[in-house]
């Protein structure tokens, strides 16, 4: 018998399954990297645009000492919340399309946001109507709503443009908020003429700039 030591046959180690992917984990950080989806807001620029230039522009044009045009007193303020009824519509479809598929978190953050559009004018309405009541001057009333709802318009558009990390939505909110409330110690129709050549021309801006972005990305 032969001194030599045998070696033992070798043990085969049982492989440690890998735990399964989970998939459904990995796609909210996917979409959170990728960040909030764009909306596109190029109708709904064109629309606030129109409100301001067609109803603060008759505005301009018919009030004050010396007004340049005899309109009917309702024809600038029919133009202008038909224009605003329009551009929150078109927002609210472009908002709702870009939603399209998103991740939960987004899809509160934008009926928040829809809520605030009616929270905060409700808000003005309250606080203009409240304010009439105590002082004794109807032509206020004419400067304060164009002023504060553009106003209300600029911070809405600070809050939306910060959520969807959206630079261009955020500096034309932050514009409109400044021209709004420096065109309040002007006389009539100055205050008319800032927001429509202003906002108005600041939403056509916007829309061009919008639709050159999308056209470079596209």
């Amino acid at each position: 018998m032969s001194g030599r030591a045998i070696a033992p046959p070798p043990v085969a180690h049982a492989r440690t399954p890998s735990p399964p992917r989970d998939h459904a984990a990995a796609r909210p950080e996917t979409e959170a990297a990728r960040g909030p989806r764009e909306v596109d807001n190029r109708a709904a620029y064109l629309g606030f645009g129109l409100a301001h230039v067609l109803g603060h522009g008759a505005a301009a044009l018919s009030e004050g000492p010396a007004p340049l045009l005899d309109l009917p007193g309702w024809l600038p303020s029919t133009l202008l919340v038909g224009g605003l009824v329009a551009g929150i519509a078109l927002a609210t479809i472009a908002a709702a399309r870009a939603q399209h598929g998103a991740p939960a978190a987004e899809v509160l953050s934008g009926r928040l946001l829809g809520v605030a559009w009616i929270a905060a004018f409700t808000v003005l309405f309250l606080a203009i109507t409240g304010l009439m009541s105590l002082v004794d001057e109807p032509r206020l009333q004419s400067v304060l709503w164009p002023a504060g709802s553009g106003l209300v318009v600029g911070l809405l558009y600070l809050a939306e443009g910060a959520v969807r990390r959206d630079v261009p939505h955020y500096c034309l909110g932050l514009w409109l908020a400044l021209i709004s409330t420096a065109a309040l110690p002007l006389g009539a129709p100055g205050p008319y003429w800032v927001l429509a050549v202003g906002g108005g021309g600041a939403y056509v801006l916007a829309a061009a700039l919008e639709h050159r972005r999308r056209g470079a990305t596209a």
